[in-house]
C-alpha cells in the first residue's frame, strides 16, 4: 500500500507554547457552564485525575491500528465512539460528525485492498493548531490534541489544515451532550482519544476496547514513550507507517499492514 497518496498535502508546523495551553486550560474552566452563543450551552470537562497527577511529557499517548486485523463491513469502532460520545445520526450524513470513519484503501499496482479506521492523528507538531487563531486547538503535554470549544470561533481553518480531513463542524443544535464530551454548534471538534478515559485511568479508549471486545484486537492503545508498552513491543517487533510521513508531524497514530 502507499500511504503516501491517501490524503492531501499540507505543512508541517510548531508546537504550541505551555505557557499557552496552561492559559487556555484556566480560561476554558472559568467558563465553564456558561452559553457562548444562543442556544449553545458547554460543559467544562469533568477530570476525575487528581489533581497532584499532572499531565507532562512522560507520556505520549498512541494508536496501532493492525489493518492486516481490521474487518471490512466491521464498524464496531464508529459505533463505540459515537455512542461514547453522544455523535447522533442527523439524517444528514454530510454533515455528521465523525471523529473515527473506516475507509477503504487500494494499492493502485498491485489491487490489493485494506479497510482501515482514520481519526485524528494526533500529531506531534499539529497543523491544526498552527493555524487556529484563538488558541482553540491545542495539544496536551501528553501529545493528545483537542479542540477548546469556549475559544473555537467555528473558521474551520483547522479543518482545512488537517491532512488527514479528521475534524468536523457542527452545524446542528446540540441536545443531551456528554459532561466528558462538551459540544456545541458553530464549533469544530475531532477525536479526542477519549481524554477523559486517559484522565481517570481507564488505559483504554471506546474504540479500541470495542474492536478487542469483538475479537479482532485490530486498535492498541498505549503510551508510545514506555518500551515496555504493548504498543512500543508491537513497533519495535513489526514496525509500522505513519500516514503522509513526507509531512515530518510525528502522528501519534500509526499503521501496521499497509
Amino acid at each position: 500500500m502507499n500511504p503516501e497518496k491517501m490524503t492531501q498535502e499540507s505543512g508541517a508546523q510548531e508546537q504550541p507554547n505551555s505557557n499557552r495551553r496552561q492559559f487556555l486550560g484556566t480560561a476554558a474552566a472559568a467558563l465553564g457552564g456558561l452559553s457562548i452563543a444562543p442556544g449553545v450551552l458547554l460543559y467544562s470537562v469533568s477530570h476525575a485525575k487528581p489533581a497532584d497527577q499532572p499531565v507532562t511529557d512522560a507520556v505520549r499517548w498512541g494508536m496501532l491500528v493492525d489493518t492486516s486485523k481490521c474487518e471490512d463491513g466491521c464498524n464496531d469502532c464508529v459505533t463505540a465512539c459515537n455512542e461514547e460520545h453522544a455523535l447522533t445520526d442527523t439524517g444528514r450524513p454530510e454533515t455528521d460528525a465523525q471523529w473515527i470513519r473506516k475507509l477503504t484503501v487500494k494499492d493502485r499496482l498491485s489491487g490489493n485492498s485494506k479497510s482501515m479506521p482514520m481519526m485524528c492523528q494526533h500529531c506531534e507538531h499539529p497543523p491544526c493548531v498552527d493555524v487556529c487563531p484563538t488558541g482553540a486547538s491545542f495539544k496536551r503535554a501528553d501529545g493528545i490534541v483537542l479542540v477548546d470549544k469556549h475559544i473555537c470561533i467555528g473558521c474551520r481553518y483547522c479543518m482545512m489544515a488537517c491532512p488527514y480531513k479528521a475534524r468536523s463542524f457542527i452545524h446542528e443544535e446540540i441536545k443531551d451532550q456528554k459532561v466528558e464530551a462538551p459540544r456545541g454548534k458553530g464549533c469544530v471538534e475531532s477525536c479526542t482519544l477519549c481524554v477523559h478515559k486517559v484522565d481517570r485511568g481507564d488505559g483504554t479508549t471506546a474504540c479500541a476496547e470495542a474492536c478487542a471486545k469483538a475479537g479482532h484486537r485490530a486498535l492498541i492503545f498505549g503510551d508510545l514513550n514506555d518500551p515496555n508498552s504493548e504498543i512500543s513491543q508491537r513497533l519495535k517487533k513489526f514496525g509500522a507507517t505513519q500516514i503522509r510521513a513526507d509531512l515530518g508531524l510525528n502522528t501519534g497514530v500509526r499503521y501496521q499492514g499497509l
